[in-house]
């Protein structure tokens, strides 16, 4: 083995992590194809964790020891796979809940307000006194919120100082302030604007299918700020074009980046491309946990951040 100890970052866009790893360990890139021989070197993996990790890759490296998640959602890793193994995962938990939480309401704002269509308006040339938007109030607006925790709370918050009502629901009943629907789709049907904020596994895929949108309406926001495959995005693409939906506002896709051409004559649209956890704070303090736990593992102390059980 090297003298120091090997890692190896699996996704392109991590590729600037290199700067604050290769101090201290060696450093590989999965897409520049290291050497057959960096496989018994390698320790710890560096990924982002809504992106698939391929298990054969893992059986293919026999010294690994960590799993180390950058991000704080773990989604693409089979976390009960690695545990049989022996195989530790961590991630970057309570670091980016509440700049996703302000990426939501903005998203709220761009599309119940128009603020994209507005600035298209007024670039094209289009803003005349006739012309003028008249967009609906976000006070008395009814916020349903699908999962209650950081992100969801943080969400209700914000909600409630722009007026807006606010309820939830959640597979589980937790002890917070904000009423509780008995059923997601009692959650729809009584809700102008649905977030999603929950986690995403295999259990919860395709969560908000044709049912719960249908549920919504045709004067509704469906907004997704959790992973895109938590939402049936054919069905909602559908739902957009035959106006059984009012509208979507979407930072995450099943598929990432997403195709644009799938969504050019979608009506009704705001769409960022993830980027609503990605500030500059919340990205020094991923690195921050990322580090720590790197260096606990090769002290041999305790991990900072394991992923829960």
């Amino acid at each position: 083995m090297t003298q120091r100890p090997a890692v190896l970052i699996m996704q392109r866009h991590l590729a600037p992590l290199t700067g604050f790893l290769e101090s201290t360990y060696d450093v590989y890139r999965f897409w520049e194809h290291p050497p057959v021989e960096a496989e018994r070197d390698i320790q710890a993996l560096v990924v982002a964790g809504e992106f698939p990790l391929d298990t054969a890759l893992i059986e293919r490296l026999p010294s690994l020891r960590l799993i180390a998640c950058f991000t704080s959602g773990y989604d693409g890793i089979d976390v009960g796979w690695c545990r049989a193994r022996g195989l530790p995962v961590t991630h970057a938990p309570a670091v980016n809940h509440e700049d996703v939480a302000d990426h939501a309401i903005g998203l709220i704002l761009a599309s119940r307000r128009r603020l994209v269509e507005g600035d298209r308006t007024l670039r094209s040339g289009g803003w005349t006194p006739e012309a003028r938007l008249i967009t609906p109030s976000l006070k008395g607006a009814r916020v349903g919120i699908v999962g209650m925790g950081l992100i969801g709370q943080a969400v209700a918050v914000r909600a409630e100082a722009l007026r807006m009502a606010v309820q939830w629901w959640g597979p589980r009943p937790k002890d917070v302030e904000w009423p509780r629907a008995e059923t997601l789709l009692e959650l729809a049907r009584g809700s102008d604007v649905l977030v999603v904020a929950c986690k995403a596994d295999d259990d919860n895929r395709g969560l908000i299918d044709a049912e719960v949108i249908a549920a919504l309406g045709s004067s509704g926001l469906l907004v997704n700020v959790a992973r895109g495959s938590l939402v049936d995005e054919d069905a909602l693409i559908e739902a957009l074009k035959t106006g059984t939906l009012g509208a979507a506002a979407l930072d995450v896709y099943e598929d990432e980046p997403t195709d644009p051409a799938r969504w050019a004559d979608v009506p009704n649209t705001v769409l960022t491309p993830h980027t609503g956890g990605a500030t500059t704070e919340s990205v020094q303090g991923m690195l921050m946990l990322l580090m720590q736990n790197m260096a606990a593992l090769f002290a041999h102390q305790p991990l900072v951040t394991p992923v829960p059980d």
